[in-house]
């Protein structure tokens, strides 16, 4: 969809339509768009899926793409990221998505203040960067696209920081305001030192007007805008008593009143070291991005033609071949072709065991080679490596807002009119009542200072930054912020069994054959699985190569869809499979049948090799799935934590509660299909009662993930599950189920740790300003002090650390 070009109509906008195949189609979108409110006339092409709209305004496209989706279409979706300049406060958070969502075209909007970060969804084509810039703009502050703010943000590191973004000013102002502060000091000794008040005005007038313009600029912004923000409370705050101070100069003449320019000035001071402090912690909650980022060498070493050539990371391509030596940093994601190593993986998974690395192995953009000489493919470059997807989610989860800012952004939206009232209510209610209108000018100057919006704007992203960059630094990956919040309260967790709780690599557990001769039965069935990758055949033809057997050829092989496979080894007429199988060919099994039923009550999947001609048993093999080591662990540490464990698995009855007798699960659900998993999930939540969480590997697994309140997948899995979670696991080990658990409770108790200091600040602060009993300059102070403070507290959690691999077994929750 885009905006009407100069030559069109005013009235005429065009959307996009995807999922139209004909002439029918065509006619039941204009049907549904000739119904919204608004539009006149409706053409839809099929051929460019174009829809043309005569509307009244263009707020009338969102109604209309929701008729197009009503209808069984689809209006295709963009999201643009801006980096939004300027914000100081949550009031100001409110007032940009305001203006983005007034754009037509935008779905949605949500602005991250830790950040400073906007994430717009759009009707793709609806609203370009221009549009949301000026929207922005117009709202009073700056926006530029995130890939121009990267580059512009590399220089400024590379170049070091301006002089008005570095502790200068804050220097600066305090030498300024130190003079005009020690009178009063001196005053507590007895000592009476007042300057002259011509030498006050000098102080304080270039802390007012150089080192304090920041406040009246984006004051003013907020004016012209019709809204209010921390800046204009300052700037209306300090102007009072710098002006009622010049005031009283003029009046007194020769005589020396008290002044007030040390409040205005020292006001100034610490209201802009608290946000140098602010920004600087602010930037120590974003160290999870960088530290990723820096993981991205900016060359490779690829041999093309035979010949070894350093080249810049971009100039790689997929299929090229990378030389990593010991000590480098693998640039991209490859394929071993040459070589054996160990590889540090452990800025991925947080395992800090080195990872053999062999032929056929996978390298790991951003891991490091430790101790060979190792030549790779390379399988993806750019966004499409692992490290980029993992950047690419955790900035996702950390621009995104928790469901919790709803109620703050509530507040923050009547936050400063309500304190200009309170602020009027006291001068007018001290200059009336007590009828000094000196000291009720002082008392409103405290309220409007002691009021702390950027407090409440700060708690909820800088903790949701700290903690899922706490969580990545742990192979924990949170893809949003609403998974964050409810992985907390979850009371059931739900594990699928194979890849999860095991190995997922199954091996032959025991091989009998008829007659006694078990190297001949290991080699037909060898045989009969060599060409398959099936995981049962894969485990049969590594144990023939482990012992050595030749494996005889085999012809005529061919699958026996939901009973095994035949063929013909050595003129002999073989099927191997299940007992369904075996009862079609009314094959006795004989005295192997005492050995099958003890191997299926341990769990164990049993095959039967049959001679076809003969119907004739010529033996069995059992396959078991090894438990990963750390899985009772896990489990132990989620039953101690009060959580009720579920397992959901396809295996047999058997199987299933062999495991989860192993493991202490407390119920063992088998012989689930995969379509019948998400059902199974929706059942566990009793109605609501029971917040569920979902742990799965495979893509049967990504409906039931998707059904759970938080879905929580495996990478050594599916892409298809990764994207249906809501948190992903960089490496498979249970235990860091429960350590996904930790980091969300950790970080939603630092979430409320931070609003209730935010709100208290101000509900204890204002009406004590209010009451005459704090003076501006402890008001500012307090004010400084409170961002700080709710910063400084959520970068507590950078402390955190997994108990998974640790051996111990402490209650996370």
């Amino acid at each position: 969809m885009t905006h009407p070009a100069a030559s069109l109509q005013p009235s005429e906008w065009r959307l996009p339509v995807e999922g139209m195949t004909c002439a029918s189609c065509v006619r039941r979108v204009e049907t549904a768009l000739a119904k919204v409110p608004g539009v006149h006339d409706v053409a839809v092409n099929l051929a460019t899926e174009q829809a043309t709209l005569q509307a009244d305004s263009p707020e009338v496209l969102n109604a209309a793409a929701k008729a197009v989706a009503d209808a069984g279409y689809d209006v295709p979706r963009a999201e643009i990221e801006l980096n939004i300049a300027d914000m100081t406060c949550a009031s100001c958070v409110g007032r940009v998505e305001r203006a983005l969502r007034a754009v037509p075209g935008v779905v949605d909007a949500q602005v991250n203040l830790a950040t400073e970060r906007a994430t717009v969804t759009v009707l793709r084509g609806a609203a370009d960067v221009a549009t949301l810039a000026a929207a922005v703009e117009r709202a009073g502050y700056g926006a530029t696209p995130v890939v121009e703010a990267a580059a512009a943000a590399v220089g400024t590191a590379e170049a070091g920081p301006g002089f008005w973004a570095g502790p200068w000013p804050v220097v600066i102002s305090a030498a300024l305001s130190l003079p005009l502060v020690m009178p009063m000091v001196f005053e507590w000794f007895g000592i009476h030192a007042m300057l002259p008040g011509w030498v006050q005005w000098a102080l304080a007038t270039p802390v007012q007007f150089v080192f304090g313009w920041r406040f009246y600029k984006a004051g003013w912004k907020a004016v012209r805008a019709g809204a209010g923000n921390m800046d204009l409370l300052v700037a209306l705050g300090t102007s009072a008593a710098y002006f009622l101070s010049i005031w009283q100069m003029a009046e007194a003449g020769d005589a020396m009143p008290h002044l007030y320019f040390e409040s205005a000035a020292v006001v100034i001071t610490l209201v802009r070291l608290g946000k140098w402090l602010e920004t600087r912690a602010k930037r120590q909650t974003a160290d999870a991005i960088r530290a990723l980022a820096a993981l991205r060498p900016d060359t490779a070493q690829v041999r093309r033609n035979g010949v070894e050539q350093t080249v810049p990371l971009a100039s790689v391509r997929v299929g090229d071949e990378i030389v990593v030596r010991p000590g480098e940093r693998i640039p991209v994601d490859a394929d071993v072709v040459e070589g054996s190593s160990h590889a540090d993986e452990s800025m991925l998974t947080g395992e800090s065991v080195p990872v053999p690395k062999q032929p056929g192995d996978r390298l790991t953009g951003g891991s490091i080679n430790y101790d060979g000489l190792l030549v790779a493919r390379t399988a993806a470059v750019g966004a499409e490596t692992v490290l980029a997807k993992i950047i690419r989610m955790v900035e996702h989860a950390q621009a995104a807002k928790a469901p919790i800012q709803r109620m703050v952004d509530q507040v923050s939206a009547v936050f400063v009119p309500i304190v200009l009232v309170i602020a009027l209510a006291t001068l007018l209610g001290w200059g009336l009542v007590v009828g000094d209108w000196t000291t009720a000018l002082l008392n409103a100057v405290a309220v409007l200072v002691i009021a702390c919006p950027c407090a409440l704007g700060l708690a909820t992203p800088t903790a949701i930054m700290a903690g899922t960059g706490a969580g990545a630094r742990a192979g924990i990956l949170i893809k949003d912020a609403e998974a964050l919040e409810v992985a907390h309260r979850v009371s059931v967790v739900a594990f699928d069994k194979t890849g999860t709780l095991t190995v997922g690599k199954p091996e032959v557990v025991a091989l009998h054959a008829a007659d006694g001769d078990e190297p001949a039965l290991l080699a037909k069935l060898a045989a009969l699985q060599a060409g398959s990758e099936h995981p049962l055949a894969r485990a049969v033809t590594t144990l023939a190569t482990e012992r050595g057997i030749t494996v005889p050829a085999v012809t005529d092989v061919r699958a026996l869809p939901g009973r095994g496979i035949a063929g013909i080894v050595a003129w002999q007429a073989l099927q191997l499979g299940s007992d369904g199988l075996r009862a079609s060919l009314q094959a006795d099994a004989g005295a192997l049948q005492t050995e099958a039923e003890r191997l299926r009550g341990e769990g164990r999947t049993v095959s039967w090799l049959i001679d076809t001609d003969q119907r004739r048993v010529l033996g069995l093999v059992a396959f078991g799935d090894a438990l990963k080591p750390g899985a009772a662990a896990a489990i132990a540490r989620l039953r101690e934590a009060g959580i009720r464990t579920v397992m959901l698995t396809g295996d047999n009855a058997g199987a299933a509660a062999r495991v989860g007798k192993q493991l202490g699960l407390d119920e063992v659900q088998a012989e689930v299909m995969p379509e019948d998993k998400a059902a199974r999930v929706v059942a566990l939540k009793r109605g609501g009662e029971a917040v569920v969480a979902m742990v799965g590997d495979g893509i049967n697994d990504a409906p039931a993930l998707a059904a759970a309140d938080v879905g929580i997948a495996m990478s050594t899995g599916t892409d298809v599950a990764m994207h249906a979670a809501g948190i992903t696991l960089m490496r498979g080990d249970p235990a860091l189920v429960a350590d996904a658990l930790a980091v969300s409770h950790r970080t939603v108790r630092k979430i409320r740790q931070n609003l209730f200091w935010a709100f208290i600040y101000n509900v204890i602060g204002i009406p004590l300003a209010a009451a005459g009993l704090l003076n501006p300059v402890v008001a500012g102070a307090a004010m400084a002090f409170s961002s700080v403070s709710v910063v400084s507290n959520a970068l507590l959690l950078r402390r955190w650390h997994p108990l998974a691999g640790s051996g111990h077994k402490e209650v996370t929750q």
